[in-house]
């Protein structure tokens, strides 16, 4: 095992016995390499992959910013991986597209119809709504929000938190499939009154056909947008 590993493993016991929590503060690098018995460079190794993959802060300098913190931030790794997965084709579109289906449409049919970020889901439709058009890309950038906020009013963080990972790619990639569209704006008046839809349902209790109008939501912009259906249909 490589020495940074040993940091990364003890880091993780620490974790999972609860001698560290969120917003606590790992020992002073020096401390901890000694204790390991490493070198400092293995420490400050572990603790840089550990900031990428948003478990850890560190902080310089003194005062109460100081020093490594552990934080919370599962989306910042996973989205960067997966964005970059993407980029190489590693992850194709339509495999993304079939797990949205899955995420959102269990989502959709788990939410409670009083979960506060349901309105948070309608201001966004009200500004999807606005008289003037939107652009594509500023009309897609609140598309990805909304569909967040339902994933999110269901109450399960991980699937939070893995809506939250893929948001960058599903705006990216949407984007580029607009240029498919025979007409944008056909296309956007479809896509506001399907919205409006999934949320009447999810609202008035009836997550059944709120995950039903998810999965078809999805699976009709990108079979309209050339993807086709052989994964996500």
């Amino acid at each position: 095992m490589r020495t940074h590993q040993l940091v990364l493993s003890w880091i993780e016991d620490q974790l999972s016995a609860g001698r560290l929590a969120v917003g606590g503060r790992l020992p002073a690098e020096r401390t901890l390499a000694e204790q390991l018995k490493v070198s400092r460079t293995s420490v400050r190794e572990a603790i840089r992959i550990l900031e990428a993959m948003g478990v850890l802060r560190a902080g310089v300098g003194s005062g109460p910013d100081a020093g490594t913190v552990v934080i919370s931030d599962p989306t910042s790794a996973l989205g960067s991986a997966l964005r970059l997965h993407v980029a190489t084709q590693h992850l194709p579109v339509a495999d993304i597209v079939e797990t949205r289906v899955l995420l959102e449409s269990w989502a959709a049919a788990k939410a409670p119809q009083d979960a506060p970020e349901l309105d948070d889901a309608a201001v966004l439709l009200a500004a999807m709504d606005a008289p003037e058009g939107l652009p594509a890309r500023d009309f897609l950038a609140l598309d990805v929000r909304f569909h967040l906020a339902l994933a999110n009013a269901a109450g399960n963080t991980v699937v939070s938190a893995m809506m939250g990972s893929l948001r960058e790619a599903i705006q990216g990639y949407a984007a580029g499939l607009t240029a498919n569209l025979p007409d944008w704006e056909t296309t956007a008046s479809r896509l506001r009154a399907e919205h409006h839809a999934i949320l009447a349902a999810v609202r008035s209790g009836e997550g059944g056909r709120a995950a039903e109008l998810v999965a078809a939501h999805i699976e009709g912009f990108y079979e309209e947008a050339g993807l086709g259906s052989a994964k996500a249909g």
